[in-house]
């Protein structure tokens, strides 16, 4: 859950603080449950079906749907990566290293993560980086918010202008994203846990998408809280630009310190995220061998998958600078694909689980409502933004 604040949904946060204040405050809260709800369900799936998303799509609807999704969560991957990476790059530059010896360690050491060939080990790494992200939580606080004006903004929706809502197409996107469903669920079947690792699993989403979103607030109030009430308006489409407008809170060096540790924890552990998405998806559709458990000898093409995409996307940023700038479009193309990858979910929640666990009653009905006004809001969002309605 830690990788659900990634680089791209950090600078959107921070977008959201700069040209609305605390109008996007209320938002983050609300997508907590909803963030909960979608992710609960790949561990339901991934714990009582045994199989991971894109092999469970296979089984159930056939092989032209699994292609329909793994060419979903390719595109939504390759968006994270480039987000993910241009940020590591960036704060790089902050410290005067050029950009391809950033990207070449940074390649280098999400590579020799993954080649341990255990989930355990991956998953603490990941944790360990990820955990850098509270430096956010600092930032917000040395910001000192008007708890005034954050109450009385939060409430303050300007439905009717485009901008906002394109905003909150990205602000959806960039919380509920194709790569996570992928990952979750399939690492889930990769941990090979049980039903009765069900409740603590659950737990473990729950605290994880509160902790998430929480990060994405604190982002938004300290943006809000130096940036919009000074009068300061623009756009932070980059980690500089970021970290020249947040870091003086806490001095410039230890300010920049402190924000550079929570974009790297953000970035590397949406990396590895998205990225062993992807090669699982791949192969739970191709079935190649797609665990963490198996040597690289003998799931060639499962670590072959991951490498590629880590250095693809560190080849494409070194080539083409500034790629951070488009991070919201990237969150608001997570919020278009969310028909896909919302209705293949529920519909597995609906089709695949044993009748004990299958989705059903009172609840049934929520999830479909929740996840309709999602797609909805964050479709016509995002179409708004671009003209398109």
């Amino acid at each position: 859950m830690l990788a659900d604040t990634d680089v791209g949904s950090i600078i959107t946060a921070g977008q959201s603080g700069v040209q609305w204040g605390y109008r996007l405050l209320l938002l983050q809260l609300v997508l907590v449950p909803i963030l909960f709800m979608v992710q609960e369900l790949t561990v339901r799936l991934g714990i009582f079906t045994g199989r991971g998303h894109g092999e469970l799509i296979k089984e159930t609807f056939g092989g032209f749907w699994a292609w329909v999704s793994v060419a979903g969560l390719a595109v939504a991957t390759s968006g994270a990566l480039l987000t993910e990476l241009s940020g590591v790059a960036g704060v790089g530059e902050l410290y005067g290293v050029p950009r391809p010896l950033s990207l070449a360690i940074a390649g280098g050491a999400l590579i020799l993560v993954v080649l341990t060939g255990s989930y355990r080990r991956v998953e603490r790494a990941a944790i360990a980086v990820g955990l850098f992200e509270f430096a956010f939580f600092g930032v917000a606080w040395a910001a000192h918010p008007n708890v005034s004006d954050m109450a009385r903004q939060a409430i303050q929706i300007p439905i009717a202008d485009k901008r906002y809502l394109y905003l909150v197409a990205a602000n959806i996107g960039a919380v509920i994203m194709p790569w996570m469903v992928f990952y979750q669920q399939s690492a889930v079947a990769d941990k090979r846990l049980r039903p009765e690792h069900f409740t603590a699993a659950r737990w473990d989403t729950a605290v994880g998408a509160l902790v998430t979103q929480l990060v994405m607030a604190a982002v938004l109030v300290a943006a809000a809280a130096t940036l919009a009430v000074h009068g300061v308006k623009g756009d932070l489409n980059t980690v500089g630009q970021l970290s020249a407008a947040l870091t003086p809170l806490l001095g410039v060096g230890f300010g920049r310190l402190v924000f550079g540790l929570g974009i790297l924890g953000a970035g590397l552990v949406a990396a590895i995220v998205s990225s062993l998405a992807l090669a699982w998806g791949l192969g739970e559709v191709t079935g190649y061998k797609h665990s963490l458990e198996h040597p690289p000898a003998e799931a060639r093409w499962f670590y072959g998958v991951y490498a590629a995409a880590v250095l693809g996307g560190c080849v494409l940023v070194d080539l083409v600078p500034n790629l951070v700038a488009l991070n919201i479009g990237v969150q608001v193309m997570n919020a278009l694909l969310l028909p896909v990858v919302l209705g293949f979910l529920v519909a597995l929640a609906r089709m695949a689980l044993p009748k004990e666990v299958r989705l059903r009653g009172w609840y049934l009905w929520v999830v479909i409502a929740v996840a309709t006004l999602t797609c909805l809001l964050g479709v016509f969002g995002g179409l708004s933004g671009i003209g398109l309605v």
